[in-house]
């Protein structure tokens, strides 16, 4: 059984990867600009420098969200929070296109981390572009929430998977797999559960929480 310690270090794993590269990037940049002497080039690596800046700042209030506490929110979450964070990811890669379809005006923190990590999930999976499509809905007294990743190629692994329905083993959860570890054990510890499919051209992704912990509005 994974312990909270060794949860929260695999976590620590995936945010310091997937910042890597921005924050690479910026030291580049400096690099390249205490070189160079061309004011053309020295305007291009200001803008390559803005660029990796908010590509920064927007991982991390990512993360914050997605994998964090959310201070400085309440219970409940406004859904333009985490719509404007997929909107940024989206928007950095014009191969990607973003669906959202979110009728309620706010959710709670736990749907707001399972939602971003589904939505993470399906980004991963447009390793060649395509679209990602977000809802979410109350019905039967649950909140429901769907993601769905489409394009010309949709790669999904299969440990992450695993991972979500509970027949990935403790030994074998990487930084990878830890938020759909992650996400499982949020919806099992509110009585929910996720699920998914992968088939030819689409991934799906899905969730089912209690009112209680879902959305309002």
């Amino acid at each position: 059984m994974t312990s909270e310690l060794d949860l929260a270090a695999l976590l620590c794993s995936r945010l310091c990867h997937d910042m890597l590269s921005p924050v690479g990037a910026l030291n580049n940049g400096l690099e390249l600009l205490a070189d160079e002497k061309d004011p053309a080039m020295r305007q291009r690596c200001l803008e390559l420098l803005e660029q990796s800046a908010l590509i920064s700042a927007n991982k991390l209030k990512f993360f914050r969200l997605a994998y964090g506490a959310a201070g400085g929110f309440g219970e409940q979450v406004p859904v333009d929070e985490p719509r404007e964070l997929l909107t940024s990811l989206t928007d950095a890669d014009e191969r990607l296109t973003l669906e959202w379809a979110v009728g309620p005006t706010s959710l709670s923190k736990s749907a707001v981390k399972v939602l971003l990590n589904l939505a993470a999930m399906g980004l991963d999976s447009l390793v060649r572009g395509g679209t990602l499509a977000v809802g979410a809905e109350r019905a039967d007294g649950n909140t429901e929430i769907a993601v769905r990743a489409s394009g010309p190629r949709v790669a999904f692994d299969a440990n992450v998977g695993k991972a979500l329905d509970g027949s990935l083993s403790a030994d074998e959860l990487s930084g990878r797999t830890a938020p759909a570890h992650m996400i499982r054990l949020l919806a099992e510890r509110d009585g929910g559960a996720v699920q998914y499919h992968h088939g030819e051209g689409a991934l799906i992704l899905g969730a089912v929480l209690p009112d209680a912990e879902g959305l309002i509005g």
